[in-house]
């Protein structure tokens, strides 16, 4: 074991305390793309990282390097613009693959585990996810529960993302041309469900109305989902999150 292992093991054990009752300690997204010829170094550090309990990572791939010669097969547009509205938001403009962001404020170079480890022990320092959100799926209904806020941040929105666990892709052309990549957590659609004031609030939707454009419910093994302040074209930061499995009654 060398010693950035054991600096991020430890580090990790240390952070990981307050996940202890439950409740996740950072929301990690990862902006990458399939024509990105340095980004598949951080979608396997997605893959080790989604197997953190304490975490919840989501992948949001983007169709800005498509002009090169290989459109991305699970990119989606807002991913894009998203991104770009989180470097407005911060202030520094900077929009790079592969990008970490995490809890919606910081960022880091997608691959540098240790630089997003700092970011998350950083963040859960100064602004951890206040609100213990559930999240569970049964009798063919997502609900959702959005408690009182308790501290300084009473209002956001309350957003739900179909998630597929791993998806592989063989690139056909472009900077990864010729090989088969894999995804972790890939985000494959968008679901609004409300805006939250700061009162307990209850949220429902149908299995069935989570099927989107280019894949089905099949494709979903699991929901993530964030309660993040700000609105429209200005995120701020991620207050609370949640992950349930799509495929049997979970609340984690």
């Amino acid at each position: 074991m060398n010693f950035r292992t054991i600096i991020f093991a430890a580090a990790l054990a240390c952070a990981a305390v307050p996940a202890a009752a439950g409740e996740p300690r950072a929301v990690v997204q990862l902006f990458t793309s399939q024509g990105c010829s340095s980004c598949p170094p951080a979608d396997r550090l997605m893959g080790r990282l989604a197997q953190d309990p304490t975490l919840v990572t989501m992948s949001f791939p983007v169709d800005y390097w498509d002009y090169l010669g290989w459109k991305d097969t699970l990119a989606l547009h807002g991913n894009s613009t998203l991104q770009r509205d989180y470097a407005v938001t911060r202030g520094d403009r900077e929009v790079y693959t592969p990008q970490a962001v995490i809890n919606g404020v910081a960022h880091a170079l997608g691959s540098d585990q240790d630089a997003i480890e700092h970011a998350i022990v950083k963040s859960h320092s100064r602004s951890p996810l206040v609100l213990p959100v559930k999240l569970a799926v049964a009798n063919g209904k997502v609900s959702v529960h959005v408690p009182a806020a308790t501290g300084a941040s009473k209002s956001g929105e309350v957003w739900l993302f179909p998630v597929t666990e791993k998806a592989s892709v063989k690139i056909g052309r472009g900077e990864n041309r010729g090989r088969t990549l894999n995804y972790y957590n890939v985000v494959r659609r968008w679901v609004k469900l409300g805006d939250w004031n700061g009162q307990a609030a209850d949220f429902a939707l149908p299995v069935s109305k989570l099927a989107g454009s280019g894949y089905s419910l099949e494709d979903v093994d699991h929901l993530a989902l964030i309660v993040q302040s700000g609105s429209g074209d200005k995120p701020g930061l991620i207050l609370g999150a949640a992950t349930a499995s799509l495929h049997a009654p979970a609340v984690r």
